[in-house]
């Protein structure tokens, strides 16, 4: 079974919310939190989680409110094996029109896998450094933007949507501080190349809130900060600290991962994604809206905690279990 039938509605929803969508709406109070726990929280876990599990843990986050997810990758089992089911899992999605799916893929032969199972969105990946690439992917910078100009290609005949990972834009796990004018170089050359957005990765949870301005200030005067994903790792608890400071410059779309599950298997010393619940948190508490239940997510942890044998979750449920240890009442915004 594919999910083409609403997968292709939700493509025809995507592009016209993207073409119809002003700048003074994106500066809105609504948050779109995209949800990588699935993927990218699952691909380094060194427990074998299975299909069910992964489909327990989508249906919970669809419960709790979550609308936009990446829940697999298409790459070889070998690289990734916590990847092999994503065939199989895409099959038992949860089936609504107003979910949105995004598959990562890492070449040409993904891209056609993710397209045949129906997903009306597809990830690509760009590492900032030779480095990077080549353990991420077996390809050198310049072998990287071109596969990844080939795919954008191949998805723009074929109506797919395209969202390019800059990965390390802040710093590479090998090479160290990225230089900024690196990550917008890259950042222009896949916009030119036509893909419709670009997430800002801190891969490795190497950044601050001051890079995150520095990145982010230009490239949204000069293409708007609708076209922006930000994606942060936590291993130095900034994450949170640069959401909000992505947040105060307009960027209104951010991935994260319930209960902080991540960690790259190509990023030594790279931690777990900003935990989703403590975003929820932080935007709700400013006055922003995610549409997200953190007591939802506190299922989906547990279903996680489960299913990885580790312990979870982000500081704001920590902060929750220990008022409640007290008998206190949690009143969450």
């Amino acid at each position: 079974m594919m999910l083409t039938g609403y997968l292709h509605r939700a493509a025809r929803s995507w592009r016209w919310q993207n073409e119809h969508t002003s700048a003074e709406n994106l500066m809105s109070d609504q948050i779109i939190i995209n949800e990588v726990g699935l993927r990218d929280g699952l691909q380094n876990q060194p427990k074998h989680v299975s299909t069910d599990d992964k489909a327990r843990m989508a249906e919970a986050l669809v419960a709790a409110g979550v609308r936009y997810l990446e829940p697999v990758s298409f790459v070889h089992p070998k690289a990734v094996p916590q990847m092999a089911d994503a065939a199989a899992l895409t099959d038992r999605l949860p089936q609504r029109d107003d979910l949105h799916y995004t598959a990562l893929v890492p070449n040409l032969r993904g891209y056609e896998m993710a397209r045949d199972k129906g997903y009306p969105t597809v990830g690509l990946v760009l590492s900032t450094t030779d480095s990077f690439n080549l353990r991420n992917l077996n390809m050198t910078l310049e072998q990287a933007i071109a596969s990844c100009e080939t795919i954008i290609a191949a998805a723009r005949r074929d109506g797919v949507a395209t969202r390019t990972y800059i990965s390390g834009a802040f710093a590479c796990p090998y090479d160290g501080l990225t230089p900024v004018d690196v990550t917008l170089r890259l950042t222009e050359r896949m916009i030119d190349a036509g893909s419709d957005e670009i997430a800002i990765a801190d891969t490795i949870g190497g950044g601050t809130p001051a890079q995150m301005k520095q990145i982010m200030a230009p490239l949204i005067q000069q293409y708007g900060a609708d076209r922006f994903y930000v994606h942060l790792h936590d291993t130095r608890g900034l994450a949170s600290a640069m959401a909000w400071a992505a947040c105060d410059l307009g960027v209104r779309r951010f991935d994260a991962s319930v209960g902080g599950l991540g960690g790259c298997p190509f990023a030594p010393g790279a931690t777990g994604n900003v935990a989703t619940e403590d975003l929820v948190y932080l935007f709700e508490a400013c006055g922003l809206k995610t549409g997200i239940s953190i007591e939802g997510l506190r299922e989906v942890v547990a279903i996680a905690e489960q299913a990885t044998e580790r312990a979870l979750g982000g500081r704001i449920l920590t902060w929750m279990a220990s008022q409640e240890a007290r008998g206190k009442t949690v009143c969450l915004p």
